[in-house]
């Protein structure tokens, strides 16, 4: 039970420095307009970093995470919401699963 509370503490520690550092290194308002792109992009590289692969892996058949994958994307390059994507994708891929069950 100590090691369990040990790795909590570390975890919060880590967490808080990674939040930290930032804020002490930037005090003022970030000029540089490449940095200040590089900057807004990163959320969305991080995301799709860690969203792609789970995404790919989320069944046990490639084709059915490819489809619903591809739903997503044209769902998404189309401007629909998250939710209307996340479902459609879904879908997609349960039909694609259907499919791939009856021929």
């Amino acid at each position: 039970m100590h090691r369990y509370f040990l790795c909590v503490a570390v975890m919060m520690l880590v967490t808080y420095v990674i939040r930290a550092v930032p804020f002490t290194l930037f005090r003022r308002k970030v000029k540089n307009r490449f940095v200040r792109s590089f900057l807004y992009y990163v959320p969305y590289a991080v995301l799709t970093a860690m969203t792609v692969p789970a995404a790919w892996y989320a069944t046990q058949d490639i084709r059915v995470s490819a489809c619903g994958i591809g739903v997503a994307v044209v769902l998404a390059y189309r401007g629909r919401g998250l939710v209307v994507v996340a479902l459609g994708a879904c879908v997609g891929a349960f039909a694609m699963l259907l499919a791939l069950r009856l021929f």
